[in-house]
């Protein structure tokens, strides 16, 4: 359809928004527009709201909803600006009330066993570096495998990425990391090339771009190796980096930048993970606690 295709130009060009979120907006417009098989001038509230119930009979969960309303509120706030639309059927529909979960996270202990690797080839070191890095920096998994070599300044020891939105930010990187991350990159990384030269810092067993799939896969076999038996995922040791930072003293704003978050009430969600981790140990420990 000819106004999903410009308004996902818009939200490329105009808004910056990446790839994948770009993708999952397209799937939700399509599936409605699947769905209705009506020219979308013409589609109503009634037709909006029929949608939706579709979607809560086809066992869709609340987040999947909130994400098609979203989608749809910044399809038809689009087609009213470019005056492809008259009306607004978004206009009176309500976002579901989402009950907010708290961030997974790994205690320091479990993380100290996933950093655990035997060093033994170019593909260790590689995963040696990455896990460290990430748990160092709080990268996203999509920041950690766009990383070019050159976004690395050893000397000063800092890595420059951009984040959601295109929004560069600049973060430091502890000496751990640096340790693994240089002896990867200066003995390792050039064996792992092929042909085809890039400058991507990490690569996978063909030299090309590692992919979020192929650190997924990392991540769970070293998961497994280690006997860690928790449901996490790569974006686990960005919440791990943030609560355990809240935990040893530092202040929300430091880890609000750190993470590349626009509004501080997104880094707050980690002061309820610090506060419950308080309570478990509170109800454990205290000679009184009752437990």
């Amino acid at each position: 359809m000819e106004e999903i295709s410009l308004f996902c130009n818009y939200l490329l060009i105009d808004k910056k928004y990446s790839s994948n979120t770009i993708a999952s907006y397209k799937r939700d417009l399509l599936k409605l527009d699947s769905f209705l098989n009506k020219d979308i001038k013409k589609i109503t509230e009634d037709d909006i709201k029929k949608y939706l119930k579709y979607l809560t009979e086809s066992k869709e969960s609340k987040k999947t909803i909130a994400r098609n309303i979203s989608a749809l509120r910044s399809f038809y706030k689009f087609l009213m600006i470019e005056k492809i639309v008259k009306n607004n059927p978004m206009e009176n529909i309500e976002l579901p009330r989402l009950n907010k979960a708290l961030p997974k996270t790994l205690d320091e202990e479990d993380i100290d066993k996933l950093l655990d690797i035997n060093l033994v080839d170019a593909f260790s070191y590689r995963n040696k570096a990455m896990l460290e890095l990430m748990y160092a920096t709080g990268l996203r998994v999509s920041e950690l495998i766009n990383l070019k070599v050159h976004d690395v300044d050893f000397d000063m020891a800092l890595l420059r990425t951009m984040g959601k939105g295109s929004k560069e930010r600049i973060i430091p990187i502890g000496d751990y990391a640096l340790e693994y991350l240089k002896k990867y990159l200066l003995e390792y990384r050039s064996t792992m090339l092929k042909k085809e030269y890039n400058d991507y810092l990490f690569l996978n067993n063909h030299g090309k771009q590692m992919t979020r799939q192929g650190f997924f896969k990392i991540l769970r076999k070293l998961a497994d190796e280690k006997g860690i038996d928790k449901d996490f995922s790569p974006h686990t040791l960005r919440h791990s980096f943030a609560t355990h930072l809240l935990n040893h003293g530092a202040d929300l704003r430091s880890i609000q930048e750190l993470l590349g978050h626009s509004d501080i009430a997104t880094t707050q969600i980690y002061t309820h993970v610090s506060n419950r981790q308080l309570r478990e140990n509170y109800d454990e420990y205290h000679p009184h606690s009752g437990k």
